[in-house]
């Protein structure tokens, strides 16, 4: 509390003069500030400001002054990040923030035979359907197991094209999600679809599957985390806009994971500003693109 808001409240106790002494402040400060408050409390909240609060509940603490101001000036609001900053101190909103991301090396002793790093050396793609990034997380459940979750995502775009939660991690899993991402995105010939080293990207389903539909199989190289650092970003993003933004730590149950993980990646993927992208969704530049490759192809 600050000396001005103490002498504020025990003013109705102490004559202000005497409060202002004690404390060691000037009395025409105290009334200075007294004058400004009231002219605050009088003031009309400005548009934008609303206009901040409501964006800023929506997206459930997600978004911070960048995304936040681009948000808000597609609705007309033109405001800088600093007067964003002080409105939010003002009115208590604080957004989530994700932990430092350190990627982490997958267990490779399988024995299985690993695909190659085709990404390296190797330009970053421009068009949809070119890349897609994929990896296996762990989602807490309140009866201390855990749920699985496998995802595919366009790397250019930054599309979650398909997604499977599971009560275990075999090959079923990413088959799953990867016949989902197909039937969501039919891939172009040449699709190239990188991964770590787990077991579950090497199995004989996985390998035909991308087979029969012409795409071909990348993996990280071993014992480099970074070689597969997009797909476990997401993860970093999913858990810190997800678990830290609910009422307890865990998922109830694998059908709450389950729920919560597609509401999330549908949030993700046409409502959230993206800002490697141009602060644009996943699926809007996704299909933007895929609209250009189309009108570029020849007849």
């Amino acid at each position: 509390m600050s000396r001005y808001r103490f002498v504020a409240a025990e003013r109705g106790y102490y004559p202000v003069r005497r409060l202002c002494q004690v404390l060691d402040v000037p009395a025409s400060g105290y009334y200075a500030w007294q004058a400004g408050q009231q002219r605050v409390v009088g003031a009309a909240t400005p548009a934008w400001e609303t206009a901040l609060v409501k964006a800023f509940r929506y997206h459930k603490r997600r978004y911070g002054t960048r995304r936040l101001q681009v948000a808000l000036r597609q609705d007309g609001h033109r405001v800088g990040r600093q007067r964003l900053r002080v409105a939010m101190r003002r009115e208590g909103l604080h957004a989530l923030q994700p932990k430092a991301f350190t990627p982490r090396t997958t267990d490779s002793t399988h024995g299985l035979r690993c695909a190659p790093n085709r990404l390296l050396d190797q330009p970053k793609p421009t068009q949809a359907n070119q890349v897609w990034v994929s990896d296996i997380t762990y989602l807490p459940l309140a009866n201390g197991s855990w749920a699985y979750l496998c995802a595919f995502q366009d790397q250019c775009t930054k599309h979650v094209v398909g997604w499977h939660v599971g009560a275990s991690m075999p090959e079923e899993l990413v088959t799953t999600a990867l016949q989902r991402a197909f039937f969501a995105q039919p891939p172009t010939p040449g699709l190239l679809v990188h991964a770590d080293r787990g077991g579950q990207y090497c199995g004989k389903a996985y390998r035909k599957l991308l087979h029969d539909h012409q795409a071909l199989r990348s993996q990280s190289r071993r014992g480099d985390c970074y070689d597969n650092a997009q797909a476990e970003s997401l993860w970093s993003r999913l858990k810190t806009e997800v678990l830290e933004g609910r009422e307890w730590p865990v998922f109830a149950d694998l059908a709450d994971a389950q729920a919560s993980v597609t509401d999330y990646f549908d949030y993700y993927n046409h409502e959230r500003l993206h800002s490697s992208i141009g602060y644009q969704t996943p699926y809007h530049t996704h299909q933007q693109l895929l609209q250009t490759t189309a009108l570029n192809c020849p007849a």
